[in-house]
């Protein structure tokens, strides 16, 4: 399982010239497209500097001065490589057993 992932969006929400708000997506890949074990998903969260119970998640700057190392410092990446190993699982590795339509069943009488 060959897992690749990638900051692929990055939004700023900006006040003053300062970003205020980052609305952060992450893409994942298992294996390469077309391979029987492929599987993608996309995850997203929206980040203010300061959160609603008073937490700073960021010091509120231009964008410009913004490096991809911050960005991602930003994201639960950790939380998300949990939930996209256990999506292909439960897809890929270890698929729940489907039932089978018995089309020859008789009507008992």
């Amino acid at each position: 399982m060959a897992v690749t992932k990638a900051l692929t969006k990055a939004t700023p929400y900006e006040k003053d010239s300062k970003v205020e708000i980052w609305e952060l997506e992450y893409t994942y890949e298992n294996d390469s497209e077309g391979d029987a074990t492929y599987y993608t998903n996309k995850y997203s969260e929206r980040i203010p500097a300061i959160a609603i119970d008073s937490t700073v998640n960021f010091t509120a700057k231009a964008k410009a001065t913004w490096t991809k190392s911050e960005l991602e410092a930003l994201c639960p990446i950790s939380e998300w490589d949990s939930l996209f190993a256990s999506q292909v699982a439960s897809v890929i590795t270890s698929p729940p057993v489907q039932p089978v339509a018995d089309t020859t069943f008789t009507i008992p009488s």
